[in-house]
């Protein structure tokens, strides 16, 4: 290396790849890989020197000063711990395809040391069959993003799966929308609208969004803007339609679910040591949905529409195994 003002960098370079709180290098090892990586010979006195360049930059380098043994790089930035977390939660979730969950997962590895990056990958990461087809969602992101921003209309084509297990066009027609908030529900990711179509608010799932283009029509802000997390609290399922109330007798082992659900502000009421009573709102065809997924747990009270729908499906499936 011929700059010695590439010095600071080489070495930075190192006490990000090859250190941290388990793994610390002596000044004799830290001049044996600098000549070894980036082909400079580098005496003690100019070692001290950048490493004190480096701290004065905001760099957290712990030295023998604190650790009694030698350097390394404190991952100020995002803890083991933290990366372990963010990379489980990406490659988990079903919405993010495996090339940009990959993608998402090297640049916070990156943020580790080498040994880190590969413990990551020999002990935690396995391959997700679940992840969408569909590669657009971080651009689709973005682009909604800037619109949301900008207070403009997007348009763009809406998928869902064939027979063959292939995502197609939903219709001919591309949708257009006004998009007002981000929300994550049911582990996917929405986007919530508003149209001059229809009133109140829709949403779309991100990762079904193709063609995503943001138009040159204007909307105005929102006269009462809505936490987008109420709005999506209210769909159960994230289910479009009718918001109804409706009262549940539950059995006492589905009382965690339920919270899981709807969360700690969902109202329940004992009735013996075996069961509770909850009273929930949300789309009629969500809470529908639910009361087939917990049949054998969860029993409608009312309203008695939703009770006699659960009972015309109850009817239907019995036939169908007759």
């Amino acid at each position: 290396m011929g700059d010695k003002k590439e010095i600071p960098l080489a070495l930075l370079n190192i006490l990000i790849r090859h250190t941290d709180e388990n793994h610390i290098l002596t000044t004799s090892q830290i001049i044996e890989k600098m000549a070894q990586i980036h082909d400079v010979t580098l005496e003690r006195r100019t070692l001290y020197a950048n490493i004190e360049l480096l701290k004065k930059y905001g760099y957290q380098i712990s030295d023998w000063h604190d650790n009694g043994a030698g350097y390394y790089l404190s991952r100020h930035q995002f803890s083991r711990s933290e990366v372990v977390l963010l990379c489980n939660a990406v490659h988990a979730s079903h919405f993010i395809s495996s090339s940009e969950s990959n993608t998402i997962i090297r640049k916070l590895l990156e943020t580790q040391s080498v040994y880190d990056q590969h413990s990551f990958r020999d002990s935690v990461y396995m391959p997700n069959p679940k992840k969408t087809d569909n590669r657009t969602l971080l651009r689709n992101m973005d682009i909604l993003s800037a619109a949301i921003e900008e207070r403009h209309a997007v348009q763009f084509t809406y998928l869902h799966y064939n027979n063959r297990k292939k995502l197609e066009p939903r219709r001919e027609k591309p949708y257009t929308v006004e998009p007002r908030f981000f929300v994550f529900m049911d582990t996917r990711a929405y986007v919530v609208v508003t149209s001059d179509h229809h009133e109140g608010y829709g949403h779309y799932r991100i990762d079904r969004m193709k063609n995503v283009q943001i138009t040159d029509t204007s909307f105005a802000p929102l006269r009462s803007p809505m936490d987008a997390y109420q709005y999506a609290s209210g769909k159960f399922y994230m289910y479009t339609g009718e918001t109804v109330s409706a009262s549940f007798r539950c059995r006492r082992s589905v009382l965690d679910h339920m919270i899981d659900l709807f969360g700690t502000d969902l109202i329940i009421i004992p009735v013996d040591e075996e069961h509770f009573d909850m009273h929930v709102r949300g789309s009629a065809d969500g809470l529908l949905l639910l009361a087939q997924q917990f049949l054998d747990s969860v029993t409608v009270l009312e309203p008695e529409e939703l009770r006699e729908k659960v009972r015309e499906r109850i009817r239907n499936s019995l036939k169908e195994y007759e």
